[in-house]
């Protein structure tokens, strides 16, 4: 495989991170307490159904990343936690940015 792919794989990982952050944000700062507070239950269902598929597709290329690039098991549990913490992905993204300038590079 050539650094084209590897590059590829990584700024799609970091697309889906981004925008995993920002559903999980939408969901915490806006779908919650427009659920809590005005009573419309809609809101979390529908921003809570596009994290769940946004979070499991950051999962999915978190395993891809791991494997293709033979991450070790720290950068793995570091990876996973960032999605449970607000904007824990855009700190993996800026890391995996600096991985694929490098990648453009050699």
């Amino acid at each position: 495989m050539n650094n084209i792919f590897f590059q590829k794989l990584l700024r799609r990982f970091r697309m889906i991170g981004i925008a995993e952050g920002i559903s999980f944000l939408v969901l915490l700062l806006i779908a919650m307490p427009i659920k809590y507070f005005l009573k419309i239950p809609e809101a979390v269902k529908i921003v809570g159904w596009m994290h769940g598929a946004l979070f499991i597709a950051y999962m999915y290329l978190a395993i891809v990343v791991a494997i293709t690039f033979k991450k070790n098991i720290s950068w793995c549990i570091k990876t996973f936690l960032a999605a449970f913490i607000p904007m824990g992905t855009f700190v993996t993204g800026k890391e995996l940015k600096k991985e694929e300038v490098t990648l453009q590079k050699s």
